[in-house]
């Protein structure tokens, strides 16, 4: 084929929906494309794929082409796929795909399976190596909605679908947010490609970088919220806000420095905030992410997802600061802030309350005498015992809490116990993975 056949090709494939897409996602200029003339059938691959920068930062993508064959999975497709993934992990940078595909080319049967096997074996094989995230621009089902969901966040536009099952049943993006499969979902393709930019500000390249540091890290409280007032200013990230709502899960920044955020909101932990906080630590310790964990939990609400998510914390080697808030009651105590969760430094608030029971069944232990007034009255009175007896003065004078600050303190504690810590190394026992 001529040089002039060649670039009219190239021309015409430019000018499809995938390369628009890696164009709005990469830093102009910088996207090199891989394999940009495997063909699939009689025509090119039903996706791009290629790296370049993201705000400076190194990051692969490819993008399915739903101007080619409506983006159908197929041979020359997962073949492009492996070969990304395989140069991703060699190099140590994330991956970020594209998905809105009208399916696979069933004609081609178990090779195509064999093919998609093999991409999600490399995915599995990169995660906790490589940051991945999915964005699901359009319709993602069966094989490809299982590749998009092994990513460790997956982002959607509120008209896709994201469903095992091909009819698309129960795949709309608000439905997957609930269930917790999906982080973020975004109003546009535009908003979509945005947000999985500023996501990936957040991560480091790989399980042995850094994360990349933000150079203004002054305070600007942006509200009533207690992570939004001790966070460096505008530097909060939301995810998955729609499902467990007794968790919030944030990527902020402290001093600059990013950190995961779990914010408990008070109450008793329900099982689904419980799983997302576990999965969230996980990652975070996965890439040596800091967990700032914001206590204000009454316990859990089933000993299910209390074990999961004392055991992720337990587990993650990455340095953990905790901070109670409000109330720290026995389980959720030992799991967010205590020995369980190997934290290695505890502050509170003043008005933080710590114990072992909930604080009407402590005043009855403590106090029955007192306790002696009409049921009405009985809570009043435990609010005022847990004051004088289970407050957060009396937890740090046996050595349960390292420091009690003032809000307008606690940034500046927190900054300094960050810097300290940045060097953390803990050894652990060879073994596969936990079970549980």
């Amino acid at each position: 084929m001529s040089i002039e056949k060649i670039n009219a090709a190239r021309a015409e494939l430019h000018a499809t929906s995938a390369y628009g897409t890696l164009a709005a996602f990469f830093d102009e200029g910088s996207f090199c494309e891989t394999d940009a003339f495997a063909a699939s059938g009689d025509g090119f691959a039903e996706a791009a794929a290629g790296y370049g920068t993201v705000e400076g930062l190194p990051v692969y993508a490819f993008a399915q082409n739903t101007d080619v064959c409506g983006g159908a999975l197929s041979k020359a497709q997962t073949a492009k796929l492996k070969k990304l993934y395989t140069l991703a992990i060699k190099t140590g940078a994330p991956v970020v795909g594209f998905y809105d595909s009208v399916g696979g080319r069933l004609g081609q049967g178990t090779e195509l399976l064999a093919g998609c096997g093999e991409v999600l074996k490399l995915a599995s094989k990169a995660s906790g190596m490589i940051p991945q995230i999915s964005v699901v621009l359009g319709t993602c089902l069966g094989t490809n909605a299982l590749n998009a969901s092994s990513a460790d966040f997956v982002i959607m536009t509120k008209d896709a679908q994201l469903s095992l099952d091909v009819t698309g049943t129960g795949a709309s993006a608000e439905e997957n947010a609930e269930r917790g499969a999906v982080c973020a979902v975004e109003e546009s393709r535009e908003d979509a490609i945005a947000k999985a930019r500023s996501l990936l500000t957040y991560l480091p390249s790989n399980n042995l970088s850094p994360a990349p540091e933000a150079e203004n890290a002054e305070p600007s409280p942006e509200g009533s919220c207690i992570v939004s007032q001790i966070a460096d200013g505008g530097s909060k990230l939301k995810l998955s806000d729609a499902c467990g709502k007794g968790a919030r899960i944030r990527l902020a920044r402290l001093g600059g420095a990013v950190v995961g955020v779990v914010r408990t909101t008070g109450g008793r932990m329900d099982c689904a905030a419980a799983a997302k906080a576990a999965k969230f630590v996980r990652f975070c310790d996965a890439f040596s992410l800091p967990v700032l964990t914001v206590v204000d939990c009454e316990g859990f609400e089933t000993l299910g997802s209390a074990t999961k998510l004392a055991s992720a914390y337990a587990e993650a080697t990455t340095v953990k600061l905790s901070v109670v808030v409000g109330k720290a009651i026995g389980s959720a105590y030992i799991a967010l802030a205590g020995t369980g969760a190997n934290a290695d430094a505890v502050y509170a608030l003043p008005e933080a309350v710590i114990s072992p029971v909930n604080i009407e069944a402590a005043a009855f232990i403590m106090a029955p005498e007192q306790m002696k007034v009409p049921v009405s009255e009985q809570k009043a009175v435990a609010e005022r015992l847990a004051d004088e007896k289970l407050s957060a003065f009396n937890a740090a004078r046996n050595g349960y809490v390292d420091g009690i600050a003032e809000l307008p303190e606690l940034r500046a504690a927190l900054i300094s116990a960050l810097d300290m810590m940045a060097g953390k190394r803990v050894p652990t026992v060879a073994k596969k993975h936990s079970t549980v």
